[in-house]
Formats: structure tokens, sequence, C-alpha cells
């Protein structure tokens, strides 16, 4: 076989001419396919984002440009050779035919070497399409998760402090002198507590305060169904033959005025009530004088000394907490009265910019969410599904979606689709998902409630029954009622694409 420098016989020219001619049309084959994708990509851009379809074509342009920059440059050389290997007159036959006849048996050897090498390439490709593919999920995901080790540990030692305080005024004088509520012990809700906080580095620690019934009284809701908004009505109830549980008490039903006034303090609806329902914000400034009084033995009962301050609120107690390291966390106990034994409650949860009757109370499944996704998250593979919450959440900022709003969605998705998916390898699929879904909500104009009259609700979710059976609630119903609202909304989803494109990809 000629050796470098060497001239080449006409025959070898050909195939190489051959080859060359074969490299180009491939090439031009390959830019048809890229044009005709990206035509593609614009037409289904102009409906939504498909995160699947950003990802197939992230993996497929990579590989195309790769492959593409080993043609031009086989094409290139293929051009040197030809420039240089010219034939050189005065060559003897007899060298020709035997250099012809050694080309023609090495290149049939290498055209079926190549050829094999062609089929075992080709089979090869199909399953780095679908590696990269799972690749390019996992680093997206790992790119945009964090260990919830660090919330969980503060989430704990919140929950530590909190109870403790509880414990201390339940214990006060006042509360065991008087018929106020008694303190259940608090019960962490929300993202921070969940673990999937948008703020990792300073979440508001969000925690549910049972208050419970005093002795001879009862709660129960206003009469009718169960609704987003209620109110908690007191009544009395008779304790003539009620076994006393610390000392005795008069009865304040069948005891006199006089005797009342005299030997017994004034029933929670003197107190805590505005007529025979209970006050949100008399509760509040109750509660928070309680804390006030007590946060003193508090600091002496932990090991770590921080500094307590209660903040101003209308409607819940917000405390900020200096611990002794420097961090600053901020706390608010949400009062809640539970429907029966369900994890259903009335809180007194709600906007402080918005007016509110200070006798209404607002229905909280927070308690039922976070059991919901601590169940579902048990039976996922890793930590994906805190992963995506976290990473929707974050791009709200600044927009009219309330991280509800995303939860909602999700819990939907992880009753309509396989727990084993929501794992790193399928990261950009359940985001998008997660977009397709809030998409279809936003044109349908209906997000469903997740706990009324759902039949998909887990069994180890307690509902009152008046929830099971109740109708379903739109979530939407404002942007039905509102076309104004609806475009804003609609538009708003877009800056949200956009936002959730950036926070993943650059």
């Amino acid at each position: 076989m000629p050796m470098v420098g060497d001239e080449l016989d006409e025959a070898t020219c050909d195939r190489m001419q051959q080859c060359s001619e074969m490299l180009t049309k491939e090439m031009a084959r390959m830019l048809q396919e890229l044009q005709q994708q990206v035509e593609e990509q614009k037409i289904t851009e102009q409906n939504y984002l498909t995160w699947s379809g950003l990802l197939s074509a992230a993996s497929w342009n990579w590989k195309f440009w790769v492959t593409a920059g080993f043609l031009l440059l086989m094409i290139v050389g293929l051009s040197c050779c030809f420039s240089k290997r010219s034939p050189k007159v005065g060559s003897s036959i007899s060298s020709e035919e035997e250099e012809y006849s050694e080309e023609e048996e090495d290149s049939e050897e290498e055209e079926d070497s190549e050829e094999e090498e062609y089929n075992e390439e080709e089979e090869d490709s199909e399953e780095e399409d679908a590696a990269d593919a799972a690749d390019l999920d996992t680093y997206i995901a790992m790119r945009n998760t964090w260990s919830p080790s660090k919330l969980w540990e503060w989430s704990e030692w919140v929950y530590a402090v909190v109870n403790n305080l509880l414990f201390t005024c339940q214990q006060s004088n006042d509360l065991l002198k008087g018929f106020f509520p008694e303190l259940g012990s608090a019960m962490g809700v929300g993202g921070a507590f969940d673990c999937w906080s948008p703020q990792e580095d300073e979440p508001v620690y969000h925690l549910l305060v049972r208050l419970k019934p005093p002795r001879g009284h009862t709660f129960c809701l206003e009469p009718g169904t169960v609704a987003n908004k209620s109110r908690i009505c007191v009544e009395l109830e008779c304790t003539c033959t009620a076994q006393p549980r610390v000392r005795p008490m008069l009865c304040f039903l069948h005891s006199s005025k006089e005797q009342l006034r005299n030997k017994q303090k004034p029933s929670l609806l003197h107190t805590l009530c505005t007529g025979s329902y209970l006050d949100v914000q008399k509760t509040a400034r109750w509660f928070q004088d309680l804390v006030r009084e007590n946060k003193a033995i508090v600091r002496m009962l932990r090991v770590r000394y921080f500094l307590l301050t209660v903040l101003p609120s209308r409607r819940s107690c917000k405390v900020e907490i200096e611990h002794i390291s420097g961090k600053t966390m901020l706390i608010e106990m949400i009062f809640g009265v539970q429907l029966g034994d369900s994890d259903i409650f009335m809180s007194s949860q709600g906007r402080e910019d918005i007016f509110s009757p200070s006798t209404m109370w607002t229905l909280s499944c927070a308690r039922a969410e976070g059991k919901f996704l601590w169940l579902m998250l048990d039976q996922t593979p890793d930590y994906s599904l805190l992963s995506c919450l976290q990473v929707c959440t974050r791009v709200l900022v600044g927009t009219g979606f309330s991280s509800y709003t995303l939860k909602t969605v999700v819990m939907h998705l992880l009753t309509t689709t396989p727990l084993s998916g929501w794992c790193r390898t399928h990261f950009l699929l359940r985001l998008g998902d997660i977009m397709r879904y809030l998409h279809r909500c936003l044109e349908e104009k209906r997000l469903n409630h997740f706990f009324f009259g759902n039949e998909k609700i887990p069994k180890e979710i307690v509902l009152p029954p008046a929830l099971e059976r109740a109708e379903p609630f739109n979530l939407f119903q404002h942007l039905a009622q509102d076309p104004a609202a609806h475009e804003q909304a609609m538009r708003e989803f877009q800056e949200l694409q956009h936002r959730l494109t950036t926070q993943l990809f650059f």
C-alpha cells in the first residue's frame, strides 16, 4: 500500500471521492433535520413550555454538533489528500497493477470492518441518547437541590422551644385558675417543617397551636356545612355530675349569678368571645401576654440561651428568636380548633392586609397536607419531590401565584403519576408535568381544593365526614368571575415559565 507522500491510483481516488460525497450528503441531511426540529420547537413554544422537549433538544443538539464537526474534519482531510496526492507520470504499469490488487483486497476488508463498526455505533448511539437525557436530568436536579438536614435540624430546635413555651404557659397560675382555652402541643406546618421552604436560609417557621375548650365549655362550628370560613360557637355545658379534674367548680348552667360572680372566675364567653363566638383577636392578645410573662422561664429551661421578642400581630403570635450563635428566626404560632378527631382545623390564620371579622376562622388543612407529603415522600426514590416544590415556589416571588397553589398542583399529580417517577433522573419531566397541569387549570379557570370531595385521599389522612361529602371547591373561582384577573394570570404564567427556564439552565 502507498505510504504518506506516495501517489494514489485512479481507483483509490474514485473511492475517496465517493466517500467525500457520501459525507457531504450526510451532513446536509443532518442540517435539514436540525432545521426541521427548530421549526417544530417554535410551534411547541407558542402553546406552552415543554420541558421534555427542551431536554431532548439539548441532548440532540449536543450530539449533532459533535457529529457534524467530525464529518467536517473528514471532508477537509479528504480534500487535502486530493491536493497532495496526484498520480505521477512515468510510473510502471506492472507496479500500478500490483498496488491496485493489494489496495482492492485491503479496501474490501476495510469496508466490511467499517460496516460492522457503523452498526455497532448505531446501537450505542440510541443507548447514549437515553443515558445523556438521564444524565442531564440528574445534573439539573443536583444543581437545583439542597440537603434538607439543615432545615430539619433548626425545625426540631424551634419545635422544642415552642413546646416548652406552651408547657410553661399551660402551667401558669392565670391559666389554671381561670377559664381560658387549654393549649395542646404545637404542630409544625408549612415548607420549613416539611423541608422544602423556598427561603432555606431564613424561613418563617409556622406552628399550629391546638386550642381545647376549658372545663364547662364546648366548641362547635356555626350551624351549616364545612366551609372555607366559619365562626366557632362557644357553648356552656353542665358540670354538676362531672368529676373535678383539678378542683371543684360551680356549674355555669345551674349556679346562681351571685355565686358565680363571688366564687368563680368568669367563663370564656366573658373573656375571649364576642357574643357567643370565639374572637381571634382577643385570643391572640391573651396568648401574646402569656408569652411575655413566661418567656424568661422558658429561657431557663433550655441549654442554649436565646433572646425572644414578641412582635405585633392581630390574628396570631409572632415571635423573633435570636440564637446564641447569632442566627435570627421568625416564628408564627397560629391557633387552631380541631374538627373532631380529624386532621382538619379551623385556624386563626389570615392575611394581615385584608380585613376579616375577628370572629371569623379559616379552614386549615395544613396538618393533613404535611402528613400527605411525608407519606408520599416515603414512597419516592429520593428527595426530588422536595426539590420540585422548592424550585417552583422559589420562582413565584413577585407573581400572583401562591405557594399553596403550586403545592395543590403537586398533590394532585402525586395521586395520578407513579411515585417511582419522582426521582432525579425524571426531574425535568416532573417539572414539566407541574407546569402543564397549572397551565391547563388556568385555561379551564378551575383548580380543585385537594381535600374537598377527593376520593384519592390516602386512608391515613382523617377527614371530617362533611369534607368527604363536600362538592369540589374551586381555588380559581376568582379567575372565572373576573376576565381581567384571568388575563393577568395567563401573562404571569408566561413570566413563570421564563423564570423557571433561567433557574434551571443558567
